[in-house]
């Protein structure tokens, strides 16, 4: 029994189906097709984590969409390999949810990519919600998608994003209108909560919580900005600058 099932069979017991009445209706379960690009060099937590909660979704389809003219395995920055489910060429039309993971390298080179930004554009005009997690608002941003919209991104790059007509926040998860865009890496999760909440309602948000045990008590505390030692936050950005350098130089789509 796969864990989609499982929170089925979970949401249909009495006791749930008693506390349902308790609060607001959850959405039907639709056609969604939920489309997730991947590319070379993308950060394999930034798409797992979120796949994790949509791929769970009873009534909805992930695409796994490649970058690639093939069905090759894609890649990841750290060496995880993941099998792409369609092409660009392939992909649906009409999407329910537009993703984007983030990376560094791969970031900046598929950002720079006009097939992929042209494409981006494309389903974006019509999806019902665009996101992204970490650096991948790069892409939305060079897509020209995010313009006029308050969005994060990865903390070192959230400052790039006004380069993209967006307002850049530094918060965990952000929605402006039907833009969500989460901030880095394992805020992936967070994003990936608040989506399966906003498509399925929460009482199977919450299943799909207490089913994963998320309740993080982090061994080290400095996961922000404002939380970590000034040394380690000084070590990073000087390490990142180059990064950051060339995510300034990306151009948005005209």
């Amino acid at each position: 029994m796969d864990r989609r099932t499982l929170l089925l069979s979970a949401l249909a017991l009495p006791l749930l189906s008693a506390a349902s009445r308790a609060t607001p209706a959850a959405p039907e379960p639709g056609n969604d097709h939920i489309g997730m690009l991947i590319y070379p060099g993308f950060t394999a937590l930034d798409f797992v984590g979120p796949h994790h909660f949509l791929g769970n979704l009873p009534g909805a389809q992930v695409h796994v969409v490649t970058t690639a003219d093939d069905l090759s395995p894609v890649t990841s920055d750290l060496g995880l390999v993941v099998q792409p489910t369609t092409t660009m060429a392939d992909c649906l039309a009409d999407l329910t949810v537009l993703f984007m993971p983030g990376g560094t390298k791969g970031t900046i080179d598929t950002a720079s990519d006009e097939r992929v930004l042209e494409f981006v554009a494309d389903r974006a005009s019509r999806a019902k919600y665009v996101t992204s997690v970490c650096t991948g608002s790069l892409i939305l941003g060079a897509a020209g998608v995010l313009q006029g919209k308050r969005a994060t991104s990865h903390w070192v790059t959230v400052p790039v994003l006004g380069r993209f007509g967006a307002v850049p926040v530094r918060e965990r998860v952000v929605r402006d209108g039907n833009v969500i865009t989460g901030a880095g890496v394992s805020a992936g999760i967070d994003f990936g909560i608040t989506l399966a909440e906003e498509l399925r309602g929460r009482l199977f948000a919450e299943a799909g919580v207490l089913i994963s045990e998320y309740a993080p008590e982090p061994p080290i505390i400095g996961g922000t900005l404002e939380t970590a030692r000034p040394e380690v936050a000084a070590l990073l950005e000087q390490s990142l600058a180059p990064f950051v350098a060339e995510a300034q130089r990306l151009e948005m789509l005209r």
